[in-house]
């Protein structure tokens, strides 16, 4: 099932008219940057978490692609008319329509496995052309934990990243 898509503009103006903005994304998405207003329920939630007695809920996450591939779930959680942000959190700051930053939060923790990753690739690689060609083996024990953890859904990197001190929540 898919559920119909509104611009920013349309879906500020269904918010005027009591409409609710559900944020889908994660709680560590969520603290570092968020709609004003907006309700923070993750996918992975209850549906009796969404809020009650709004006359529509607009689905959104960052850029839009969450929801698509969330699209039949949200219709069914929703017990009210449902729609889409088309383009997300993104769209929305580019109509520009007001977006709640707090840069004292970390950055999302998928976003430091990506950067981790991507790091340890490009020393392995490094290593190998100045070094020795051993350097490749930490690019392919990084390719390997990758690979494992989509199968899986279990990241070490991320486990490990999430105890990391910068990863504390700052106190608003």
């Amino acid at each position: 099932m898919t559920l119909p898509s509104l611009s920013p503009q349309q879906a500020q103006a269904l918010r005027a008219q009591g409409a609710v903005l559900v944020d889908i994304r994660n709680p560590d998405e969520y603290a570092r940057e968020h709609i004003p207003g907006a309700v923070p329920w993750p996918i992975t939630q209850p549906a009796e978490h969404l809020p009650d007695g709004a006359t529509a809920l607009v689905f959104h996450c960052r850029s839009g692609a969450r929801t698509q591939a969330h699209a039949a779930e949200l219709a069914g959680a929703a017990g009210c008319q449902a729609y889409l942000l088309e383009g997300g959190l993104d769209a929305w700051r580019r109509a520009g329509l007001p977006v709640q930053v707090d840069r004292r939060q970390p950055i999302e923790l998928m976003r430091q496995v990506q950067i981790a990753a991507g790091a340890l690739v490009l020393a392995g690689v490094l290593l190998a052309v100045v070094v020795s060609p051993w350097g490749l083996l930490l690019s392919g024990f990084v390719g390997a934990g990758l690979m494992f953890a989509g199968i899986s859904g279990f990241c070490g990197m991320a486990r490990l990243l999430a105890w990391m001190p910068w990863n504390r929540r700052a106190v608003p």
